[in-house]
């Protein structure tokens, strides 16, 4: 299951750079965006999210007191130029606080937070026949056949047109998709570094240079929008 995130920005930037944080990481799914916190609060009233990114100083509404009378509410991560309201977002019992210019590095810290409580609180309410029920492998339409795949298999996916690659120690499987709805069915530990590339950082032997990184002696490029990436690979 996908985690739903909705953005509540005044600064139309701002909102663009939390969508593409978003797109570069497996399982998160922007469901909604939004310029005001009123506009949102009704979307609320009928819809609803896992994850909200939540500026503070907005006109009219500020995001603390959207938090503070809105009864349906997602998780939510504050986000913010002004450092000096940390403090009262902390006791608000958020996720997390971001400090604008959001890098890719302190979004996807916030992520693994946010996925570290929801796991927690699932494990306390899950049985051990549920826990089982884990996916570690996907079946994909190849050659009209159900190909089952483990994702522990996989070192890289590669886009061709409408088509994705799927590379493994042993052979390559080529199945109808683009590579964008492909890289939200993934686990976490895939990560998108080229508009071209995803891959398995559990499978990652060296990191060349910030243009490229080795998969065995399979190299694979780094696209200058995801160079970030590496970064967050490195810790």
């Amino acid at each position: 299951m996908g985690i739903k995130c909705m953005v509540i920005d005044d600064e139309p930037l701002a909102i663009k750079v939390i969508e593409k944080h978003i797109s570069q990481v497996p399982g998160l799914e922007l469901a909604a965006t939004f310029d005001n916190p009123i506009t949102a609060g009704d979307f609320l009233q009928n819809d609803t999210v896992d994850l909200l990114f939540l500026d503070i100083q907005m006109p009219v509404v500020t995001g603390i007191d959207f938090i503070k009378n809105t009864s349906l509410q997602p998780k939510v991560i504050l986000t913010t130029a002004h450092r000096e309201y940390a403090l009262e977002g902390y006791e608000l019992d958020i996720i997390d606080y971001l400090l604008k210019p959001i890098s890719f590095i302190r979004f996807y810290k916030a992520i693994n937070k946010y996925r570290a409580l929801n796991t927690s609180t699932q494990l306390n309410s899950q049985t051990a026949s549920e826990l089982e029920k884990v996916s570690d492998h996907i079946y994909v339409n190849s050659n009209k056949k159900m190909v089952r795949i483990e994702f522990d298999n996989i070192l890289y996916i590669d886009s061709i047109k409408d088509y994705v690659r799927i590379h493994t120690a042993k052979d390559n499987i080529i199945t109808k998709d683009k590579i964008s709805s492909f890289f939200q069915k993934l686990p976490a530990s895939f990560m998108r570094v080229h508009r071209s590339y995803i891959i398995n950082t559990e499978k990652i032997s060296y990191l060349t240079t910030k243009d490229a990184v080795l998969l065995g002696d399979i190299e694979i490029p780094i696209g200058a929008s995801y160079r970030e990436v590496i970064e967050s690979i490195k810790n």
